[in-house]
């Protein structure tokens, strides 16, 4: 699907607010409701437009401790990957996993309430996943930029 100027105007108004009703960014871009609305039925259909989510503010549920935990693993088999991948994306306390190259295989943000929750995930959840070598946790002191936003 070829994006033109006026969906990359409407994905950054979805982007910017999802529940912004299609009258308002019809008004703002000089479109019929209509016109908007087709647009973004195409891109949903297509994936351009995957879901719409709510944003939650870690400090008011008490999630706001958060860790970037590096993972080793200690074969790279397709299926210790596979089993490691499947395993990991059950845990609640992980919001992403990422599959990276460099010294680790893997970087998971970990959001929980505090130190102790988090000594808590590794020992009872984290370290005991199979096929793990070595762990590594960086604990975030201020979050300087964090944004859903893509730059169209």
């Amino acid at each position: 699907m070829k994006i033109d100027q006026l969906d990359k105007r409407i994905l950054k108004h979805i982007q910017e607010d999802s529940k912004k009703t299609n009258k308002e960014i019809s008004n703002d871009l000089g479109l019929s409701v209509t016109a908007v609305y087709e647009r973004i039925r195409k891109m949903e259909r297509e994936g351009v437009i995957s879901k719409y989510v709510a944003l939650l503010d870690p400090e008011k549920i008490e999630k706001a401790f958060m860790v970037l935990c590096q993972i080793k693993l200690i074969q790279h088999k397709k299926d210790f990957l596979t089993r490691f991948e499947k395993e990991v994306t059950s845990l609640p306390e992980v919001v992403e996993c990422l599959h990276v190259s460099g010294d680790y295989d893997y970087i998971l943000k970990v959001l929980v309430k505090d130190m102790n929750a988090y000594r808590e995930f590794m020992v009872t959840k984290l370290t005991n996943l199979d096929h793990i070598g070595s762990t590594k946790s960086i604990f975030t002191i201020n979050k300087v930029k964090q944004t859903t936003m893509i730059d169209l």
